[in-house]
């Protein structure tokens, strides 16, 4: 492979990361958050109930900024706060998943739609290497925030 083509395809990726960054920025605005604000709630509903310390470390913010970052998602009742079973000292973000998905899914609609429709004219072959793909790239950004982490 030539390295033109390999620039040719890092360009369309970072194209693809920053309209991607627009339309979630976007979608948050016109749901009452910022982009990063709307994105959380994106790791509540995928990895469900958890500690503001594991929001702090999924997220990289620091824990006073979930402690907002919270403040603001209770506020809009769209998380509540249970003090563990185990321990009462430890306090668990519960997401109310039926309400998130209330208000975003007006925005995601089209787009999930026309997603699909993407997806649905690609053969399984070609949709393989685009898996293949979106995969190897997962784990090279998830290497990289684990070496930046470190430092």
């Amino acid at each position: 492979m030539g390295a033109e083509t390999i620039r040719r395809i890092r360009k369309l990726n970072q194209a693809y990361a920053y309209t991607a960054l627009q339309l979630h920025e976007f979608i948050g605005r016109a749901a009452g958050f910022s982009g990063t604000d709307h994105k959380y709630l994106g790791f509540l509903i995928q990895q469900g109930p958890m500690t503001a310390g594991e929001l702090a470390r999924l997220t990289g913010l620091t824990t006073g900024a979930v402690t907002g970052l919270i403040d603001r998602f209770e506020k809009r009742k769209l998380v509540k706060r249970q003090l563990a079973e185990g321990d009462r000292r430890k306090v668990i973000v519960v997401p109310h998943i039926d309400r998130i998905m209330t208000l975003l899914e007006p925005f995601y609609k089209d787009f999930r739609r026309r997603s699909e429709d993407l997806i649905a004219s690609f053969s399984e072959k070609e949709l393989k290497v685009v898996e293949t793909y979106l995969t190897g790239s997962i784990e090279v950004m998830n290497t990289t925030l684990s070496e930046i982490r470190k430092k």
